[in-house]
């Protein structure tokens, strides 16, 4: 079964905000497994527009990654945050086929 993944790619607009956010976020990224493989280090652009903070959270699933959005556990961190973000956030299901 192929796993699940985050992509964020954002600008912060309230620190306090965010900092909020991140301090109730690890509750559901605990309980639906979550690691993260990117954590808004350095980056180049190689086509299209790129955004200060760019996040890949790794789940062992797809769905634990569609559950882990949907959770009460990040809704309460979506409800701090509120509006200190700016940009996107996919869920993506990874690919577990063969390679080239």
């Amino acid at each position: 079964m192929p796993k699940g993944y985050w992509i964020a790619r954002f600008t912060i607009r309230d620190q306090a905000k965010y900092d909020a956010y991140r301090a109730l976020n690890g509750a559901a990224f605990a309980k639906y497994g979550a690691r993260f493989l990117v954590r808004h280090g350095g980056f180049e652009v190689g086509l299209g527009e790129g955004l200060p903070r760019n996040v890949v959270v790794e789940f062992p699933t797809w769905q634990a990654a569609v559950d882990c959005y949907h959770s009460p556990e990040y809704r309460r961190a979506l409800d701090a945050r509120g509006d200190a973000i700016a940009g996107d956030i996919i869920i993506i299901e990874g690919y577990d086929g063969p390679q080239p």
